[in-house]
């Protein structure tokens, strides 16, 4: 089964109070004291958030390990990614992150480990990455880019506490830059099985996640039903 959680924002490095989002991506490998690994590439390797991700996760049954670039800890990355049962994907600078992925050959090593169960999730440019598509600020202003392609269409995260975003990604896909689309809250998270939106959820009341299309040069924007976790 393949499965991906993208949340447009929260988790423990937004919400270091409510970690049911993380609990709930934890949740899914229906495993005891599953090993999770978090990927910083897109904040650099900030160590202030690989820091946090520990503190967030060691309170939690699972074992939690992160794959940095800049210091891997195998040689062989292949195997290492593989021996997760889950890949949490940070926020950051998404089009650098992408670059460094395709030079280390990481992006066809998260392709295999999704196709085999491992579960991929990840807020920001760790829940666009899995899309084909989506509006990134990488390179300044808000703007359309290409992503991995795991998931068909495009997405938008910090759709309600970042005020450009809704408007620009209305606009990108009224435009043909974008094609059709998810967008969701900080809070909310989308949850897609074997390519299949399966449910949103949130860890705040009030968190949305929206389906995003154009027809004939007019945006529809349906609200998804969300199951809140608290």
């Amino acid at each position: 089964m393949k499965q991906i959680i993208a949340m447009g924002g929260g988790g423990f490095s937004m919400e270091p109070d409510n970690l049911s989002l993380d609990q709930y991506i934890i949740n899914q490998t229906k495993r005891k004291s599953p090993r999770i690994c978090f990927l910083p590439t897109a904040s650099g390797d900030s160590q202030n958030y690989v820091q946090r991700f520990y503190h967030a996760f060691q309170t939690m049954d699972c074992v939690p390990s992160h794959l940095s670039l800049f210091k891997p800890p195998s040689t062989d990355i292949l195997s290492f990614v593989m021996e997760q049962d889950v890949i949490y994907v940070g926020g950051g600078n998404t089009r650098n992150m992408l670059v460094l992925w395709k030079e280390w050959g990481l992006d066809l090593i998260l392709r295999e480990a999704w196709k085999s169960g491992v579960v991929l999730a990840g807020l920001s440019a760790g829940a666009m990455c899995w899309f084909e598509e989506g509006v990134t600020d990488s390179a300044g202003p808000l703007t359309s880019m290409k992503s991995l392609g795991f998931l068909h269409g495009s997405f938008c995260p910090h759709y309600d506490s970042e005020k450009e975003r809704r408007p620009i990604f209305h606009q990108l896909i009224c435009n043909g830059f974008l094609g059709d689309g998810y967008a969701a809250d900080d809070g909310a998270a989308l949850h897609f099985i074997n390519d299949q939106l399966f449910q949103t959820v949130s860890s705040r009341p009030g968190a949305k996640a929206y389906r995003v299309t154009v027809v004939e040069h007019e945006i529809f924007e349906t609200p998804l039903p969300v199951k809140y976790l608290g």
